[in-house]
């Protein structure tokens, strides 16, 4: 059975790329696009779709209107807008949004997002671009280079861990080879990658950074932390401070 999609943005032109692009999975059907709330509440109150891709600022009825005024039953939301800030979207998900995604978002993204909320899941943090951001900052604060390998790795390892904070718990077995498919590499090599990203950090001595960032004094220069502990202080971090 496919899933059925409805998109709402007062942007036709990439309500109708959006479209396309999600009409391109076999197992989606986009049922139809609305150009503001109003109009996509009557088509929902219709259809019933199984997911409704909402942008939130929008003539006639805005998004967080639809929120409030859509008898939601099984149906879910994502929440696709350029508004980043976490006032925003913690808004949304007290409406009823199950997923928030900041534009642009390629098509890739959002089929992966459509088939998370899908599986069951409720998204309660900030995602995305707004998740990234923080994490650049992290790693600015504590002195982790971009151009490192580990970088990348040690980034998605920590989304990872934020979307599923169980992860951290199954670290040889699930996490590492997780990021390992996205970027075609192997465990074992993501696993030193990030292992050297932490120790270039260490050996940076910005030691009073991270634990002026954490809160409390975590690490001493003559301790590293392993890589599951370091992933899981970001992760507890970013975690507690959407809350």
């Amino acid at each position: 059975m496919k899933t059925t999609i409805l998109v709402i943005d007062d942007n036709k032109e990439y309500a109708l790329e959006t479209a396309r692009s999600l009409s391109q999975v076999e197992d989606f059907e986009v049922i139809a696009t609305a150009e503001n709330g109003d109009e996509g509440l009557k088509i929902f109150n219709t259809y019933h779709p199984d997911v409704v891709i909402l942008d939130l600022v929008m003539p006639v009825r805005d998004g967080y209107s639809f929120l409030e005024n859509a008898h939601k039953g099984g149906s879910k939301f994502i929440a696709l807008s350029a508004l980043s800030q976490d006032t925003f979207i913690n808004r949304a998900i007290t409406l009823g949004a199950d997923y928030y995604l900041v534009k642009p978002c390629s098509a890739s993204v959002l089929e992966e997002r459509i088939r998370f909320v899908r599986s069951g899941h409720k998204e309660s943090t900030v995602v995305d671009k707004a998740i990234e951001e923080r994490i650049t900052n992290i790693f600015i604060t504590v002195g982790i280079p971009a151009h490192i390998k580990g970088y990348q790795f040690l980034r998605e390892a920590i989304k990872m861990a934020v979307d599923n904070p169980e992860v951290i718990n199954s670290i040889t077995k699930q996490l590492y080879p997780s990021v390992a498919k996205r970027f075609s590499t192997s465990a074992s090599k993501v696993e030193r990658a990030i292992r050297h990203a932490i120790e270039v950090a260490w050996n940076r001595g910005k030691i009073e950074n991270i634990n002026s960032l954490f809160g409390v004094k975590v690490y001493n220069h003559n301790e590293k932390p392993t890589n599951g502990e370091f992933i899981a202080l970001v992760a507890d971090k970013m975690l507690l401070e959407s809350v």
